[in-house]
């Protein structure tokens, strides 16, 4: 790990960069649910009996600002939240089939920004598609947000449920933990 925070990698026998750690080694993750007006984000600690929820919300941009703006506040944000809590593992909603083109380029640019934002902070990144989240988490892939939020809410023992964004990001967060203890059928793609 302090390799790692270093900006070095260890080195195998042969002299090449080994492969990141075991998912085991992961304590704090970071899930993301980009957006261009309101990316949600969620940072967990594996603890026992039950996860812990060390940082959770949502980038909010207002309707007014160009793109340019907003895909430059949710990288700041981003950036002070993996200072702040030092995550190594990050999981990011998979790319959708949007109907309409110019939706699908702005949520492209909006999840680009998060990749690079995680990328450059040396995090394993993952993406789990959303049905799969809802899969992990409710046990129905098609289920409602309301849904995940309140199960999100009794997973992590919160006071209230979390808003929307917050509540898919935690969401991702959790359903990596779940994939890599195989606790379902196939693990996250890692990018």
């Amino acid at each position: 790990m302090q390799a790692r925070l270093g900006g070095s990698r260890p080195k195998g026998r042969t002299g090449e960069t080994s492969v990141s750690p075991g998912f085991a080694d992961h304590q704090v993750i970071l899930g993301i649910d980009p957006s261009l007006r309101s990316t949600g984000y969620g940072v967990i600690r594996l603890a026992k009996p039950f996860p812990s929820t060390l940082a959770q919300g949502t980038i909010h941009c207002p309707r007014e600002w160009p793109r340019s703006r907003c895909l430059a506040r949710t990288a700041e944000v981003l950036r002070e939240v993996i200072r702040k809590h030092r995550p190594t593992a990050c999981a990011v909603e998979g790319l959708f089939f949007a109907q309409n083109l110019k939706t699908a380029l702005i949520m492209g640019e909006a999840r680009g920004a998060c990749l690079l934002t995680a990328g450059e902070a040396g995090l394993e990144v993952y993406e789990i598609a959303a049905r799969k989240v809802k899969q992990a988490i409710v046990g129905f892939g098609g289920a409602q947000k309301v849904a995940v939020a309140k199960m999100v809410q009794r997973i992590l023992h919160l006071e209230k449920v979390p808003m929307a964004d917050a509540a898919d990001a935690l969401a991702l967060a959790l359903a990596l933990v779940q994939e890599n203890r195989g606790l379902v059928w196939r693990a996250p793609k890692r990018i």
